[in-house]
C-alpha cells in the first residue's frame, strides 16, 4: 500500500526546522496539490499554486522574488523563502559527452551528479546522501565517509540542474550516485513520486541502487513503485562479499536474496543485479556458476560493470577475455545478462568513481 508524505511547507511568519539545518524548508519537491494549499494559506488565490508549480519545475526559478506574475507586494514577503536550488561549484565534461557536476548545498556541502547524454535521451545519476556510511571497498565514494542524507528537494534539484545545463529534457534518472538510496527512504520515495508527477519523468524509467540494507527492499515493495530496483551484488557467496561490502557482514546473501524474490512476489518487477567484474578477485568462471546457482529460476537481469579504477584502491580492470568468459558461463546458465561499460571513465564520473573535491571551482 503507497503511504503519502506531506510536507509542511513554510510560512513567511514561522520558522520551521527541517534537515538540512534550514530555518524554512525548501519548496522544491513539493506537490501541485501541496503548493496550491500553501498560496492558499497565505491569503493567495489557489491559481498561484499552479502558476508557482510551473515556475519551479518548468522556468526553473531560483527565487521566488522573480516570479513577475506574483505581486511585487507578496514577492517581498515571500522572498526569504527558498525554493531549494543548488550552485555549480565544479563542471568537467569527458569526451564522450558525460558531464560530472560538483554542487554546492546551501549548508556548502558538495555533492555530485552526472549527465549522461545518448541519441535520444539523457540520463541523470544523482546523489541521495553527501558521502556513503557503506565504505565498499572499491568505491570511491565509500573512501570518503558520510555526512548526512540529501533533502528530497536537493535530489530534484540535481535532475532540474543537469536539465537546465543540457537544455535537454532529462528521459532517465538512476539513484546511482554518492550514497546508499535506502538510507535515505523517505526523501528518496519523495523525490521518485516529484521526478514523476511534477517534472514528468515516467517511474519506469527511474532506478533505485541499493548495495542492500536489512528489510529496506521490502518496505520499499509496499509503495508499489513502478521503478527499478538494482541490488549491488558483486559477489557470488557470503566471504567474499564481506571482503569487498563491509555492511554485508550484518546481511548474509541468502538473506538479501530472500527479501528480493519478496520483492518481485509484491511488486511483479525484476530485480537487476549490478556486479562489479573485479580482476582476479570476483571474475573467473566459478564465480559466475556460483552466481548462476543463486540467480537460477529468478526473474532478474545481471548486468556486469567492469572496474572503473580509482587512486584508493589497487583493484584491476579483468581484460575482455575474461569478462565475455563470465558472460558466457551465465548465458549457459540461462541468466540474463548484459555487460555496461560505464560513460565519463575520464571525467572520473563513472560507477564507483563519484568523489567530491571541495576546492574545485567552477569551470
Amino acid at each position: 500500500m503507497s503511504v503519502k508524505s506531506v510536507p509542511v511547507l513554510p510560512s513567511p511568519k514561522t520558522s520551521v526546522v527541517q534537515q538540512p539545518n534550514l530555518s524554512i524548508p525548501p519548496l522544491l519537491g513539493a506537490s501541485l496539490e501541496e503548493l496550491t494549499g500553501w498560496v492558499q494559506q497565505q491569503g493567495q488565490p489557489a491559481y498561484r499554486g499552479k502558476q508557482l508549480h510551473e515556475w519551479i519545475y518548468q522556468k526553473g526559478v531560483r527565487s521566488l522574488s522573480d516570479i513577475s506574475v506574483f505581486s511585487k507586494q507578496w514577492r517581498a514577503e515571500v522572498a526569504e523563502i527558498p525554493i531549494g536550488r543548488s550552485n555549480i561549484q565544479y563542471r568537467s565534461v569527458a569526451p564522450d559527452g558525460t558531464v560530472k557536476y560538483l554542487l554546492q548545498l546551501s549548508d556548502d556541502q558538495i555533492i555530485e551528479c552526472v549527465g549522461i547524454p545518448a541519441e535520444k535521451r539523457l540520463t541523470v545519476c544523482v546523489s541521495t546522501q553527501v558521502g556513503c556510511p557503506m565504505a565498499c571497498d572499491f568505491c570511491a565514494t565509500g573512501k570518503q565517509g558520510y555526512k548526512r542524507n540529501l533533502g528530497r528537494h536537493e535530489i530534484v534539484d540535481q535532475v532540474l540542474t543537469v536539465q537546465e545545463d543540457f537544455q535537454q529534457r532529462v528521459s532517465h534518472v538512476v539513484f546511482m550516485g554518492m550514497g546508499e538510496p535506502l538510507l535515505n527512504t523517505d526523501h528518496v520515495i519523495g523525490s521518485v513520486k516529484s521526478l514523476n508527477q511534477d517534472v514528468g519523468i515516467g517511474q519506469r524509467n527511474l532506478t533505485v541502487s541499493t548495495v542492500g540494507i536489512r528489510d529496506r527492499i521490502r518496505q520499499l515493495a509496499q509503495h508499489q513503485l513502478q521503478v527499478t530496483l538494482a541490488v549491488s551484488l558483486h559477489a557470488p557467496n557470503q566471504a567474499l562479499r564481506e571482503q569487498l561490502i563491509p555492511s554485508a557482514r550484518s546481511y548474509p546473501i541468502e538473506d538479501l536474496l530472500a527479501e528480493c524474490r519478496e520483492y518481485v512476489k509484491i511488486t511483479g518487477r525484476r530485480v537487476s543485479f549490478e556486479y562489479v567484474l573485479l580482476a582476479g578477485v570476483n571474475d573467473l568462471p566459478e564465480h559466475a556458476l556460483e552466481l548462476a546457482r543463486h540467480l537460477r529460476g529468478f526473474q532478474s537481469h545481471v548486468n556486469l560493470i567492469p572496474y572503473n579504477p580509482i587512486t584508493e584502491a589497487d583493484y584491476k580492470r579483468p581484460n575482455e577475455n575474461r569478462i565475455q568468459a563470465f558472460v558466457k558461463v551465465l548465458k549457459q546458465q540461462q541468466i540474463a545478462v548484459s555487460v555496461r561499460y560505464s560513460r565519463g571513465l575520464e571525467a572520473d564520473a563513472a560507477c564507483g568513481q563519484l568523489r567530491t573535491n571541495e576546492n574545485k571551482k567552477e569551470s
